[in-house]
């Protein structure tokens, strides 16, 4: 059984106003033995987000989970004024053996509201069905405009990973090493979208490549059944409770899941976490 939680940790900010990674790690826990953790929002020296106290987050999250490769998907990238870096992004953390890691930049398109860039952070892990493919991302909350260009993005990501995975290439020696990889996978991430938004429903198109088709893993399951909140459950400046946070596979995954959930518990970050479960043998 493979188990993959995905979770916008807002840098370790509870709704009670507190910053404790330790919290969400334990939080993690509690709620599977996971095989993989995909993370959105971790930052560093970011000493001026609420409650933070500047740390590297990634260093510490790392820390947390001996036996997990770690991998950071920086978006941000910026001075702080002191001759340092702040950087803010997405991780994946892994207890399977992962051979390459990808980071895609996502289009960036010029917009009249705040914004920053985002990030596609790609691992390919050795399962005992083979090589799979695993995708966590955070896309643009303030334009719609964006956020389709950010699709358009991923979805040009898998379709190219398909084409190579489906195409023999000559080995090399050095850089030019051939490493496993595969057109079944998994995306994750805040999508900063409802379940109904006609650019989240983009994600799930066809491709005329012959590429399979990323499934909403809630819908594979429930069917039309509307999906458990995941924001603004605890606190709601940003709306009513909705979902944005999403899991998809590929088509040839969606037969192999156990089950998908959203815990409703949780008040350890604005979003709640998801756990996927899939029979891979």
């Amino acid at each position: 059984m493979l188990r993959i939680i995905t979770w916008n940790i807002q840098w370790g900010l509870g709704i009670d106003g507190r910053v404790d990674l330790g919290r969400l790690i334990r939080e993690a826990r509690n709620l599977a033995d996971f095989d993989m953790l995909c993370l959105q929002e971790v930052s560093a020296n970011f000493s001026n987000l609420e409650g933070n106290d500047g740390a590297d987050q990634f260093t510490r999250i790392a820390a947390m989970l001996p036996g997990f490769a770690a991998f950071e998907g920086v978006a941000l990238d910026i001075p702080d004024g002191a001759g340092g870096r702040r950087r803010f992004g997405n991780m994946i953390l892994s207890r399977l053996p992962v051979a390459q890691v990808l980071r895609h930049t996502l289009p960036w398109e010029a917009a009249p509201t705040r914004n920053m860039p985002r990030l596609l952070l790609e691992a390919t892990v050795e399962t005992l069905a083979g090589p799979l493919r695993v995708m966590t991302t955070h896309l643009e909350y303030s334009s719609d405009k964006l956020r389709r260009a950010q699709v358009e993005g991923i979805r040009n990501v898998h379709r190219t990973a398909h084409d190579r995975a489906d195409t023999l290439r000559e080995n090399g020696p050095g850089t030019y090493e051939l490493l496993p990889t595969a057109s079944s996978a998994i995306l994750t991430g805040d999508f900063n979208m409802k379940a109904r938004d006609p650019t989240k429903m983009r994600l799930s198109d066809p491709f005329e490549s012959g590429a399979p088709a990323l499934v909403d893993a809630w819908e594979a399951v429930n069917g039309d059944s509307d999906h458990p909140p995941s924001f603004c459950l605890y606190d709601q400046r940003n709306g009513q409770p909705h979902c944005c946070d999403f899991m998809f596979v590929t088509e040839d995954l969606a037969p192999r899941i156990r089950r998908i959930v959203y815990d409703q518990a949780s008040q350890a970050s604005d979003h709640q976490p998801v756990l996927l479960e899939l029979d891979l043998g």
